[in-house]
């Protein structure tokens, strides 16, 4: 019975790795790309980490198994849409078939120079730069 729960979590493994394969290769741009290879990818790891875990019974190696399929699924996401964020804010060019831009207008023109400069995004929660002195003028 161990075995068929292990070779079924390493198909369903294989097969979301697979997907994630081919949609890096069938998505028309960078941030298609990246939502299909975090999504499948991680569900993918995460299942082939849980097979390890069950195949090898021991403590130890369930034990990083899980602490690596926790850090995976806290880290890929946030490391996806950051660079997701970045590669917006370069002008990475979107998809001629996207149909909305949530985004557009919302960081000023010059938020982030071209590629190997740095880029200059303000924090949205912060007071503008100079508000404190001219409350102080008053």
């Amino acid at each position: 019975m161990n075995e068929i729960l292990i070779s079924a979590l390493l198909v369903i493994g294989s097969f979301f790795m697979l997907v994630a394969g081919l949609g890096m290769l069938r998505m028309p741009d960078l941030l298609l790309r990246m939502s299909c290879s975090t999504k499948a990818a991680t569900i993918g790891v995460g299942t082939m980490l849980l097979a390890l875990a069950l195949y090898f019974e021991n403590l130890g190696v369930a034990t990083r198994a899980l602490a690596t399929i926790c850090f995976i699924f806290l880290t890929a996401p946030v490391g996806a849409h950051r660079i997701g964020r970045i590669a917006y804010l370069v002008g990475v060019r979107l998809w001629e078939g996207t149909i909305k831009d949530e985004l557009k207008g919302v960081y000023p023109a010059d938020a982030c120079l071209p590629f190997g400069q740095e880029c200059l995004i303000p924090d949205m929660d912060a007071p503008e730069v100079g508000a404190d002195i001219e409350k102080e003028a008053d």
